[in-house]
């Protein structure tokens, strides 16, 4: 066994410390597996991936009651694992002008034929919900020297009555209402709605919004006199231009355009500010947003953000381009660790598997970044750390040149 496999064999053991004797080997067997990588050849069977992975039949049914009878829970696991690396590893949270981004998503293991099985997300692909295991993923934003990652801090499942993702969503917004520290934004994508948002009372955001979007401004329009009843909302802004029905509709002027520097790379953002929804009136207690605009020359479609704080041009752009390590978690779990599929049927494990599989996902990222890089072949002599990536084994933990 080499050194990195070993220094992640401690880790697993760290983990799994305050887990009862015996539940504590077997889960750490479990964890394993899915780090060497056996569960893409066995396609998600557990028991295959275990068999696969050397481990005696014994040993194997043992992992699996583990699984789905053991006294363990993933919060507990997570909160070691944030211990650990705030420990023993040089990650530091990354910061844009003092703020600090933590990104929120959801991530869905789909299940298509688990019977029984009420609850659905959206699938971008079938435009349409379908069966699945829904989860939210919380994870805070640093960095290890320079290379950006996510460190995993919450897993929240859907409620037990939940049939599609909007519960889950609304469990986000409460849990980022109550745990957002005070130099924290919570980053959502375009999935989450503003209103939702607003009504849970999050205290600071950036979420990115549709390019179609419509706000407006928070008091009413000049009125000639006698011309009809007296308005009730504020003028439409629209952002960006449009087409609708063979008409084009033009964008509202921006109150302000704002030019920074961003890579090398001139950004330019257009401001809206202290706008409310499109289907609010003008009301002075209303929570307001400014919106920004930002036209990156890499991008034919501009970014559209809403943001409950008032800031420099630069910072919510900065801090929503800290929303994509999120990505990274699922898909270390699912393409990586090959537990896209997973073939449990027990209501405990259904739930317990795929939490298992994202934070072990997130245990490789990190370890990766934390281990010396590994050549990948003979001609390469002088390895640098880069850009993470995996392969199906722990002893090759590498980092493409």
């Amino acid at each position: 066994m080499d050194t990195a496999s070993q220094q992640i064999l401690l880790v697993l053991e760290h983990l799994v410390k305050s887990v009862p004797t015996g539940t504590n080997l077997a889960l750490l067997q479990l964890m394993w597996a899915m780090l060497t990588g056996h569960f893409l050849p066995s396609r998600g069977a557990v028991h295959t991936a275990l068999h696969l992975t050397g481990f005696k039949p014994s040993a194997v049914r043992r992992s699996w009651r583990a699984l789905r009878y053991g006294v363990w829970s993933a919060d507990e696991l997570l909160s070691r694992w944030q211990a650990w690396v705030a420990k023993e590893t040089h990650w530091q949270p990354r910061t844009v002008a003092g703020w600090q981004a933590v990104a929120y998503d959801i991530t869905t293991f789909w299940r298509p034929k688990l019977q029984k099985w009420q609850l659905r997300g959206f699938h971008q692909l079938a435009g349409r919900l379908l069966p699945g295991v829904v989860l939210g993923v919380v994870v805070r934003v640093g960095q290890i020297e320079e290379q950006r990652l996510p460190l995993l801090h919450k897993l929240l499942p859907a409620p037990a009555d939940a049939t599609d993702e909007e519960a889950l969503k609304q469990r986000l917004f409460v849990y980022a209402q109550r745990t957002l520290g005070k130099a924290e934004v919570a980053i959502f994508d375009g999935g989450f709605k503003l209103k939702a948002m607003q009504a849970a009372n999050v205290p600071r955001f950036v979420v990115r919004q549709a390019t179609n979007c419509v706000f407006r401004r928070n008091f009413l329009p000049q009125r000639e006199q006698n011309q009809g009843r007296p308005a009730e909302y504020g003028a439409p802004v629209r952002p960006l231009a449009r087409v609708y029905d063979g008409k084009q509709i033009e964008a509202t002027p921006p109150d302000e355009i704002v030019t920074f520097v961003h890579e090398g790379l001139t950004i330019t953002a257009h401001h809206w500010t202290a706008l409310v929804r499109s289907d609010q009136k003008v009301d002075a207690t209303h929570q307001t947003v400014d919106v920004w605009v930002y036209y990156d020359p890499r991008f034919t479609t501009p970014l559209v953000v809403a943001t409950n704080l008032s800031l420099k041009a630069f910072i919510p752009f900065a801090l929503y381009l800290d929303r994509w390590p999120v990505e990274q978690v699922p898909l270390a779990a699912k393409q990586m660790l090959g537990l896209h599929r997973m073939f449990v049927h027990a209501m405990v494990t259904v739930w317990r598997l795929p939490q298992l599989a994202l934070l072990m996902g997130n245990v490789l990222t990190i370890m990766a970044a934390v281990l010396p890089p590994v050549p990948t072949g003979y001609w390469d002599r002088h390895p640098k750390k880069r850009v993470v990536a995996c392969v199906g084994s722990c002893s090759r933990l590498i980092f493409l040149n």
